[in-house]
């Protein structure tokens, strides 16, 4: 019996496939919030709370693993400001909005966001 594999394709190479999921989790990273297709925003989740995990850890190994994927200053905001954020908890880092559907072309759209960034934000204030 054929299998599911595990993620979506978005109809690009593996290559290009990494570089949309790193540009996109920059984006993220960098602005707290971003709106896009639901089915880029499900397959964006699990990659950032991956790297928000690595940044938890803190230490020089993690550092360097952040920095194949992702610009001194991405990774200096990932590992100064938000993993802090979240080192009490296991997991679940974002939230994703379903918006509606796109006018143009129909697509699903959906905003990801940081769990407890604004709260952190509005309490700092």
């Amino acid at each position: 019996m054929k299998k599911q594999k595990k993620g979506r394709k978005f109809n690009r190479k593996r290559d290009q496939r990494r570089a949309l999921m790193t540009s996109i989790a920059r984006s993220l990273i960098l602005k707290g919030r971003i709106e896009t297709t639901e089915a880029k925003a499900k397959e964006l989740s699990p990659f950032v709370e991956k790297k928000i995990t690595k940044a938890k850890k803190g230490d020089m190994a993690a550092k360097r693993e952040l920095l194949k994927d992702f610009s001194n200053r991405v990774v200096k905001k990932l590992m100064e400001e938000i993993a802090p954020i979240y080192k009490d908890r296991h997991g679940g880092y974002t939230r994703i909005i379903k918006t509606g559907i796109r006018k143009r072309d129909s697509s699903k759209m959906a905003i990801i966001e940081f769990l407890d960034l604004e709260n952190k934000k509005t309490k700092e204030e």
